[in-house]
């Protein structure tokens, strides 16, 4: 069981232990679904309608979108930003997992509660996220950057994109996007733990070491899919928000909007595309979240 049980048979995770588990999750479940972030990236910047029946954009379909890609800029295009993405991954996986352990171990030992019930899963799962996500911020504008731009690239790597964006728009353009994430990111990690805390009971009740591991992907899975369908506008609010200032890279790929903070990006998206504007990129996503969100699960539950 992910999380401090003060009843597991083994001994309990430290913290450290949780570090490693979700690093090495993270880093082998980014390499996987790059592709599927990276046509999502596309989707959700895409200010024209995603729509097979409507076909106003540059991408209107997964599998179109997917050899447009393949065309235009090649196979190594679907893993675009992977070296701050694994940063990414790395860094997150480490920091989340490590407070989730510890966050829960403390209200073991310090409170009443129970550490394995869904609310307690839930509120140390939100502010584990929160503290990940302000440690590795920098790293997701980064990796955005890299799987929005197409060919020509403007950033040749990651040093040359560091250097660029810190001359050109400042230390905090690495921090675009916060305000959307932290938002979304509380109720996103506290679902994905709430739902998996459920899951993981009622399919393995006795917490049995048989079929455990198949158990932790089948309800990571789903508690990925379910976090990100209540959540995902956030999402993409922070997406748009985090190539703002990089204007110039996505002309090519169709209309491009600047905005001015969270409430203008919401405001001026629901005006121009609509409600479904806000769920664009969502069908890659899912699948990114079954498999992202299970096999973390399962590497984490298997260590």
């Amino acid at each position: 069981m992910v999380g401090y049980n003060p009843n597991s048979p083994g001994a309990a995770l430290t913290p450290e232990e949780a570090a490693l588990a979700g690093s090495a999750a993270g880093m082998v479940t980014r390499a996987l679904i790059s592709p599927l972030d990276v046509v999502k990236i596309r989707f959700q910047l895409q200010i024209e309608q995603v729509s097979w029946r409507r076909r106003q954009g540059k991408y209107w379909g997964l599998w179109q979108a997917t050899r447009c890609i393949m065309t235009e800029e090649g196979l190594p295009a679907f893993w675009k930003g992977h070296v701050p993405a694994q940063l990414l991954s790395v860094c997150y996986g480490a920091v989340q997992f490590a407070s989730f352990e510890a966050l829960t171990e403390l209200v073991h030992k310090q409170t009443a509660y129970n550490s394995q019930t869904p609310g307690v899963h839930f509120i140390c799962g939100g502010l584990a996220a929160c503290s990940a996500t302000v440690a590795c911020q920098p790293l997701d504008t980064l990796r955005t950057r890299f799987a929005a731009q197409g060919e020509p690239k403007m950033y040749h790597n990651l040093r040359h994109a560091v250097a660029t964006m810190f001359r050109t728009e400042g230390p905090f353009t690495f921090y675009r996007g916060l305000t959307p994430t932290l938002v979304a990111v509380f109720p996103y990690a506290g679902l994905q733990f709430f739902f998996y805390n459920i899951l993981k009971k009622l399919l393995d009740p006795q917490d049995t070491k048989s079929k455990g591991g198949l158990h932790s992907l089948i309800s990571g899975s789903c508690a990925g899919v379910i976090s990100k369908t209540m959540t995902y506008p956030f999402d993409l609010i922070k997406k748009r928000l985090q190539v703002g200032g990089f204007e110039e890279a996505r002309m090519k790929f169709g209309q491009v909007r600047t905005y001015h903070g969270f409430v203008d990006c919401v405001l001026r998206i629901g005006r121009e595309e609509r409600l479904r504007g806000f769920f664009k990129g969502l069908s890659p996503s899912l699948l990114k979240a079954a498999l992202s969100t299970g096999f973390t699960f399962f590497c984490c539950r298997s260590k």
